[in-house]
């Protein structure tokens, strides 16, 4: 079995869920029995799977698998459905804030019942109150229709313990808040009841999660082949992966920098997402980056002696590969897109700065940000995006247009794509664009980017961070039509080192070594011997 690791699958994703569903529907069309596994509890991950195009059947979360919630015929509970224990109640609207109000005759608060306004009032949680109008406990309700988990509150108004359900109403797994010395409340323990009443004690979600995955390794267990581990999100399993009870193929995907700058991959701090990862290299059985940069400055770095694979995170689907070109000459004379989450390492405010120089001699040029804003610091990057619009005045030429999934469209009507991020993984979106024969500018950034754009065939990479360097590459363009559809017909002609077949090759090889390698492993567990609790 092909285990996928991540934490959830939201519906506005990153680039580590693009690159994973990419994965995913790669391997499924070659055969490959696999499974996306979620760790993370989240109410919405079946509804959100099934969008992005995971069946049920494919779908792993740990808390389903241990609520026994991974089928569940779905259902939308409405306020009316619900029973709260008291006779003759009443239900208020309250429009500003999307809830009922649930009152006795007499006015006594039983129930505020959140709902989604935007899904036929869909319940998604009830607030329970005491006879003392005392807030003791939050039903979390699944979007399927049944409450999956439910947060006890102390006196103090705080979160004392949470307890997760079947959908018939059993409780399974429980956590439990405590106060430190310094009075943070932080979760001190986890109980797990599982299908056979054992009671399983957890100092941590990351020993839970250790146990989760032997019982994958277990479900799915074969002496004729491993079980491959992908992980693909360090934190949920980087320790947990190399303490399995019985042997698997575990590999640990790079989606980012290895190092903290990636500029200076050979000397700056790691990036704490890899941090442990790094430093136990040669536990893991397989590390995969996206480029043959990256896996050289790890080679050069580290000397592992792991193996290490190349394998590109981006297929272009063959449907795009022959698909009609678009000439240059039919396309929105000027148009840059960027595809991106408004962050502070995606350095969009330089991407507005390079298309404000533009903008002073070719004023046809606009800019389209395609991508949700980041909420740190107090959304500090779209703020820089906002001043930097403000100051060159293009108010009326740079458009954020929110998180769109139609970029097909998108970029076939535009020219250009722009990339200033001061450090990427891989960047699906310039391979996107390149396949759609975008014209595309980057800077010279760890990792991806300088690979995926091939300076003088498909656009331009410039030095990083010199904005004016970029917006001369855009202006030698905008004012060469020959240049630029040399450029665009670069681009389409480059994006087949993404086909299908060439990142089902890469994936086959390590496919192959964990199957050459498995022998071994399985000679090293004595006797085939059973899991020992």
């Amino acid at each position: 079995m092909f285990f996928h690791v991540n934490a959830t699958m939201p519906r506005q994703k990153s680039g580590i869920e693009h690159a994973e569903l990419k994965r995913f529907k790669l391997l499924n069309g070659h055969g490959v029995d696999s499974r996306v596994i979620l760790r993370d509890w989240d109410p919405n991950v079946h509804y959100n799977a099934n969008d992005a195009g995971i069946s049920d059947d494919q779908l792993i979360n740990m808390f389903d698998y241990f609520q026994e919630a991974t089928h569940v015929s779905a259902k939308k509970l409405h306020v009316g459905d619900l029973d709260f224990g008291v006779l003759h109640t009443k239900n208020e609207w309250e429009a500003g804030h999307n809830r009922y109000l649930v009152t006795t005759r007499s006015g006594q608060l039983v129930a505020r019942v959140n709902v989604d306004a935007t899904d036929d009032q869909r319940v998604v949680s009830t607030e329970l109150f005491d006879g003392f109008n005392n807030l003791y406990r939050v039903d979390q309700y699944d979007r399927r229709g049944f409450v999956s988990l439910s947060q006890w509150y102390t006196p103090d108004n705080k979160i004392g313990t949470e307890t997760w359900q079947t959908p018939s109403g059993r409780t399974v797994i429980e956590s439990f808040n405590r106060a430190n010395a310094v009075g943070e409340t932080n979760k001190s323990g986890w109980r797990l009841t599982d299908k056979q009443g054992k009671v399983w004690q957890f100092d941590s979600i990351e020993l839970l999660t250790l146990h989760f995955f032997d019982c994958l390794n277990d479900d799915f267990w074969s002496d004729d082949e491993p079980n491959i581990f992908v992980l693909d999100r360090g934190h949920l399993g980087d320790w947990g992966l190399l303490h399995l009870k019985r042997p698997a193929y575990v590999v640990m995907h790079l989606h980012n920098s290895h190092a903290g700058d990636a500029q200076d991959p050979m000397h700056s701090v790691l990036n704490n997402h890899y941090e442990f990862s790094m430093n136990a290299l040669d536990e893991y059985d397989a590390v995969v980056s996206a480029t043959h940069k990256q896996t050289q400055d790890v080679i050069a770095r580290f000397h592992p002696k792991t193996e290490l694979f190349t394998i590109p995170v981006g297929v272009v689907p063959n449907s795009q590969l022959q698909a009609p070109r678009v000439p240059v000459k039919d396309r929105t004379f000027g148009k840059v897109v960027a595809f991106a989450r408004i962050a502070w390492e995606k350095h969009l405010d330089d991407l507005v700065r390079a298309v404000g120089i533009v903008h002073q001699t070719v004023p046809e040029v606009s800019l389209d940000l395609y991508g949700y804003a980041d909420s740190s610091d107090n959304y500090k990057a779209r703020r820089a995006v906002e001043a930097a619009i403000k100051d060159y005045h293009l108010e009326d030429v740079v458009s954020m247009k929110g998180y769109t999934t139609d970029v097909g469209k998108v970029e076939d009507s535009a020219m250009m794509y722009g990339l200033t991020s001061r450090m990427e993984g891989f960047n699906l979106a310039i391979m996107e664009a390149i396949s759609h024969g975008l014209i595309s500018f980057t800077y010279d950034v760890n990792y991806g980017p300088n690979e995926i754009v091939e300076d003088g065939v498909n656009g331009n990479v410039v030095p990083y961070e010199n904005v004016q360097a970029l917006a001369d590459a855009m202006l030698k363009v905008l004012q060469d039509p020959d240049l630029a559809q040399r450029y665009s017909t670069g681009a389409y002609e480059s994006a087949e080192r993404y086909s299908d077949a060439n990142v089902w090759a890469a994936w086959q090889r390590l496919i192959a070594d964990a199957q050459h390698k498995w022998p071994t492993k399985l000679a090293a567990l004595p006797n085939h011997q059973e899991v020992q609790d």
